[in-house]
């Protein structure tokens, strides 16, 4: 015989249990709020939100599996046509348990299990909205994050050679001029100096020859 997932089993059987819950999950649907012990309202709670999940889905096979556990037709299509659209902003947590005052009698630990029927609040939505956008974001940039980091470091590296090759070309520079200028000062004294030269030996000559008879 199967064991239940948690807690002791409702009723003496496994199909015993399961048409126990399934009563309750009816009678929950239809009333929206009942009153049962605390063990039943823990063990129905899973259920009646599961059944929920599925009438938010609306399909023909979601209503079909939820007559199957329910059997009753009235009640799955109330729970599909009006209870289950008052759920579309709410994502989980359809039910509500309420400790109550203990049974007279056997002193039985007793609980309101009741249908979270109210709107969701804006401010709600709105961090909801905000969480899923910060989530998807992150899933977006997390395997892109690597890339731009290798690149960011490529062009900081290519900045800083970039930023030091201008002064070196600049000096290289300046060093060549200051080069040129020279050899061409040099070249002019050196063109001043045999120009002189040659002015002093044609003077020379000049004056070995000595003056020129105009007679002859």
């Amino acid at each position: 015989m199967p064991t239940p997932a948690k807690g002791s089993r409702l009723g003496g059987s496994a199909a015993h249990e399961r048409l126990m819950l399934a009563n309750l999950a009816s009678a929950l649907f239809e009333h929206k709020r009942i009153t049962t012990t605390e063990h039943r309202a823990k063990r129905l709670r899973p259920v009646a939100e599961k059944l929920i999940t599925l009438a938010k889905r609306g399909d023909l096979h979601a209503r079909r599996k939820v007559l199957a556990t329910l059997g009753r037709k009235d009640v799955v299509a109330e729970l599909f046509e009006q209870t289950a659209p008052k759920f579309a902003e709410r994502n989980g947590g359809y039910t509500r348990i309420t400790k109550t005052a203990p049974r007279k009698g056997d002193n039985a630990p007793m609980a309101v299990i009741e249908l979270v029927l109210e709107p969701v609040s804006p401010k709600q939505a709105t961090v909801r909205e905000a969480e899923k956008a910060t989530a998807r974001a992150a899933k977006t940039e997390a395997p892109a994050a690597e890339a731009p980091a290798e690149e960011e470091v490529a062009e900081t590296t290519a900045e800083a050679v970039e930023a030091e090759a201008p002064g070196e070309q600049g000096s290289v520079t300046e060093a060549v001029e200051a080069e040129a200028t020279v050899e061409a000062q040099q070249d002019a004294a050196e063109q001043s100096a045999a120009a002189e030269n040659l002015q002093a030996t044609e003077a020379e000559a000049g004056q070995a020859e000595g003056p020129v008879d105009p007679r002859k």
